[in-house]
């Protein structure tokens, strides 16, 4: 059976590269930097978070309020999992009723983390926007989200594992993708044309013992 494969997206110089276009995306589309906050979902959103803030400050020498957010009890699924979800910190110290507010996550996959994100904002007022950042967007939506700012797309199956690394709390900064090694094929049963799975047939025995 083939093993799985790890293979580098972005290395540490992809990924400012990365931060850096989507900070001046930003600037771009919202006329300077006057009018923004923004939210990053821990743990690694958080982080990019921070880096585009520092970044449009580079850029612009404006200082831009940025919130952490922990989304665990608003998603959709929280009552589905055995085990108690672990709470982190909300930490929002700043109006955002009228304010262009840029949502950063590192993966975006199914939606669903952003939707519950989107549930938490309305719960502290209503901004005059809602824009999203994401590092990586991988496909697989199950809700109709869709990114404005996008680091990378990256083409992925379901059973493939992405891997976002930052040195706030990793090692390096690194993308990484798991491939699975299960071809599609792979993954299921043989089955005939009616559905059924196929089997060895059973020899027969004749009378006298012997098989057919």
């Amino acid at each position: 059976m083939p093993k799985d494969k790890i293979e580098t997206v972005l290395d540490k110089k992809g990924i400012n590269r990365a931060i850096t276009r989507i900070s001046h995306e930003i600037l771009e589309r919202n006329n300077g930097a006057e009018s923004l906050v923004i939210i990053g979902i821990l743990t690694r959103g958080a982080d990019i978070a921070k880096r585009i803030a520092s970044k449009i400050k580079e850029i612009e020498s404006v200082d831009i309020p940025v919130g952490l957010m922990d989304i665990n009890l608003y998603r959709d699924d929280v009552h589905q999992k055995l085990d108690q979800p672990i709470i982190q910190r909300t930490e929002i110290h700043f109006d955002v009723v009228d304010r262009n507010l840029i949502l950063v996550d590192d993966v975006l996959y199914t939606g669903r983390t952003i939707r519950a994100a989107l549930d938490q904002i309305v719960d502290f007022g209503r901004p005059r926007s809602i824009q999203l950042a994401v590092i990586i967007d991988r496909g697989h939506r199950e809700l109709p989200i869709r990114p404005d700012y996008v680091g990378k797309n990256i083409p992925t199956s379901k059973d493939d594992r992405v891997m976002v690394k930052l040195s706030e709390r990793d090692e390096d900064d690194s993308v990484l993708i798991e491939k699975s090694g299960l071809k599609a094929d792979e993954k299921t049963p043989a089955k005939m044309k009616d559905g059924v799975k196929k089997t060895a047939a059973k020899p027969q025995k004749r009378k006298g013992g012997k098989t057919k």
